[in-house]
This record gives structure tokens, sequence and C-alpha cells, in this order.
């Protein structure tokens, strides 16, 4: 369990975590990966156990977390949404109470931000967000680390988001007020940014555009999402309509810095939120993205666990 010493720290959006804590993560996920590439072993979490639950099906997700785990030394008890269901079974809070007292860590990746804030009062171990509706803060730890590798700081950058005002983009707001860099919003009428849920306090960390051109113009970084997310299936054919001119082509990434990165948090869909020349162009780093999901998280429950260690 956590150690008496340790205050009790969740990760259940982005900003739960101060600049300076993502500065010693994007340190200390440096240092981990460069361990794994060079098969050194390091088990900082041995005997940690970390329960996984789902109740939105995930490929990488459940792959970088359990995969993570192992590499660090711990175990992991994986739940799906017939093992577990939060709040039908049992009420959230006793879910909670007793999965709490048999692991160290739990990451959830369900539907409503609500069910994962009840469950973490009530956890006594720290509660990690896969994935929410809402927000989506190991993805962007994952996208900002994999930009600091390729391009140093990401301070007084900008970056383009092309797409429906979702948890990514709610997520990558309070990163850019976070981290001071800006973000160049564009969505189609009717799917903007809420920013009561993204809570951010402003608007000096992001501009709104309606034509998607203009928000890519001089970024170093654009980025998308598939068109329907996960529990919005039934909007598909409105939202291939509504969407129909903010897909990130080569057009758009010429709009860009010429040494712009292209980021997707996969899985993608070629032909509808980006091109294929560019998801599988020389500007994009999706593949390492998707790797650095299991190094970035991998420093998050270090940290959340043990503090900085050296």
């Amino acid at each position: 369990m956590t150690p008496p010493a340790m205050t009790l720290k969740h990760y259940l959006q982005f900003s739960d975590l101060t600049a300076d804590e993502y500065a010693w993560l994007f340190q200390r996920a440096a240092i981990i990966k460069k361990k794994f590439k060079a098969y050194e072993k390091h088990h900082s979490l041995a005997d940690r156990t970390l329960a996984m639950i789902f109740e939105k099906a995930s490929t990488r997700t459940r792959v970088s977390f359990e995969a993570g785990m192992y590499q660090l030394g711990g175990s992991v008890v994986h739940l799906t949404t017939g093992d577990s269901q939060l709040g039908r079974a049992e009420p959230i809070e006793d879910s909670a109470k007793v999965i709490s007292r048999m692991v160290d860590l739990v990451m959830i990746r369900t539907f409503g931000q609500d069910k994962i804030e009840l469950f973490a009062r009530h956890s006594r171990v720290p509660v990690i967000n896969g994935l929410t509706n809402e927000f989506h803060p190991c993805q962007i730890l994952a996208d900002i680390f994999t930009y600091i590798e390729h391009r140093g700081a990401i301070a007084g950058k900008t970056v383009a988001w092309v797409g429906d005002g979702n948890n990514m983009a709610n997520t990558w707001l309070q990163a850019a007020e976070l981290l001071g860099f800006t973000v160049h919003l564009s969505t189609p009428s009717g799917y903007e940014v809420d920013q009561a849920i993204a809570g951010i306090r402003g608007t000096d960390s992001y501009k709104v555009f309606k034509d998607p051109m203009q928000a890519c113009q001089g970024a170093d970084l654009v980025t998308t999402d598939v068109w329907t997310s996960m529990g919005y299936e039934a909007e598909n054919e409105a939202r291939k309509k509504a969407f129909a001119d903010w897909c990130v082509d080569e057009e758009m990434m010429r709009a860009a810095k010429p040494d712009a990165l292209f980021m997707h948090c996969l899985p993608a869909h070629r032909g509808e939120e980006v091109a294929a020349e560019v998801i599988d162009g020389p500007q994009s780093v999706v593949w390492d993205e998707a790797e650095n999901r299991m190094h970035a998280q991998k420093a998050l429950m270090e940290y959340l666990l043990l503090g900085r260690v050296g």
C-alpha cells in the first residue's frame, strides 16, 4: 500500500499535477525508457499490484499499463465490465473500499468522470484515469513526452487541434495552461470544447479557429482524433458529414512549420480524420507516441507510489 510518509495522490485529470511534477515525470520517463531499450531491469515496483478496471474496451491502454507494470516488477489484476460494473453490482464507494484494500494502484477506463472521482474519494490507494468521456491525461502525458523527445521543450510552442472538442481537446487545454504553450482549436460547429468541463481559467493559452487550415498555420505540432469516440457511435453518420473538412491532410501539414510533427492517439481511420499520406508520412510520430504511453505511465505509477526516487 502507499507508504505512510507519502501523501495520497490521484491522477484523474492533467491539472492534478504541477508543472514541476511534470518536469520530473518527463525526465524520469526518459530514464526508464533508456533502461528498457538497453534490456536493463528496473523493478522499482516489485511486489506492488495494479488493478485495471475497464468499462470501455482498449488495446493501447491495457497493453501499456499491463506490460509497464510487469516491467516495473509488479503484477496486474485485470477487471472488465463483466467482472466489475461500477455502481451496478454494488455502489462505487463499496467497490473502491474493497479493491483499494487489496492492491496498491487502480487504473480505471470508464465513461463519466464522476465515476472515477467518486471511486477516488473512497480509495486508499492512488487512482489513475485511463480515459473518461471528459479527460485522457495519460495520453497527453505521453504526447508531450514524445514531443520533448523529438523537438525539446514544449513551452512557447503551438499545438493545432483539428477535430472534435472531446476528452483529448479538454486535456490539451489543461496542459497548455499549465506548461506554457498555446493550443489552436478548430472544431466543426456544434462540436466545440466546453471550457467549463476543461476547467481552464482564461483564454490566454488557446485560440479558436473556424478554419482548420488557419489553426494549423505555423503550428509546431498538429494532432487529431477519431471523429466518433467510443460511446457516440449512434452519431457516426452525422459526424462524418459535419467533420468532412476537418481531415488533416498534406495541405494542412504544409501550413504548419516545416519541422512540425503529427500525432494521433489511435486507432486511426485513414481517409477520415487523417490522410494516409500524413499518418504514414515522415512528420508522423504516432508509433513513438503509442510506445511512449507505456514509458510515461511507468514513470507516473512509480511517482504516485514512491515519489521522486533516485
